[in-house]
């Protein structure tokens, strides 16, 4: 198997990764994915697809990824492994697909209106 190369994305965050067989280890902007991602839940949220389709420690994963915060970042490698594994093998297709992992979320930040003090919340109303 070469080297396998998809794009996952998640409101602002884009993450293009790099998956070819090896021990395990995943890279994410050059260190490594449990120093990028303190936090136990988004490790979880990496490694998902993973578990799913029974490939955990035996692909080498690189990542780069920018924008957005660490939640969405996590969701957009989420996303992108989870193309690369279809890519690979079209039989784990089903299974992340139940899992949702396939769909890209497409809930992005209302924008900011004019008049308003956020998107939906208005300044304080007074009769005089």
């Amino acid at each position: 198997m070469e080297v396998i190369n998809t794009i996952g994305r998640r409101k602002t965050a884009v993450a293009r990764i790099f998956v070819k067989p090896g021990t395990g280890n995943i890279t994410v902007n050059k260190r490594d994915y449990k120093e990028y991602f303190p936090a136990e839940t988004l490790q979880v949220v990496v490694n998902q697809p993973l578990a799913v389709t029974d490939q955990l420690g035996k692909l080498d994963i690189i990542v780069n990824v920018k924008g957005g915060g660490v939640a969405g970042q996590a969701e957009a490698v989420r996303h992108a492994l989870s193309r690369a594994l279809c890519e690979q093998d079209a039989e784990q297709r089903p299974a992340l697909k139940k899992e949702g992992f396939l769909t890209r979320d497409p809930r992005m930040v209302e924008r900011k209106k004019p008049g308003r003090a956020k998107a939906r919340k208005r300044f304080q109303f007074s009769k005089r």
